[in-house]
């Protein structure tokens, strides 16, 4: 299951990587990664992502460096 309205960038990230998949954590920021075009088909070749916000969560921080992806602390 994808990002659902409420979540947060933790909790679709703890959600993804906690299933029984056991989803990598590059595979979990891709799917709960927001877009500047709010993931709609409008306007995706000049969409950017979204500095996921991890704050409060310094082992999901220590991951997205790792894997070079942007956040928020």
């Amino acid at each position: 299951m994808g990002r659902t309205i409420n979540d947060t960038d933790i909790s679709c990230l703890r959600k993804q990587m906690g299933s029984e998949i056991h989803t990598s954590f590059p595979l979990a920021a891709n799917t709960c990664q927001r877009w500047t075009n709010h993931n709609t088909i409008f306007n995706q070749k000049t969409a950017k992502p979204i500095p996921l916000n991890l704050k409060g969560a310094p082992d999901l921080q220590a991951l997205a460096e790792e894997y070079s992806y942007t956040y928020t602390k």
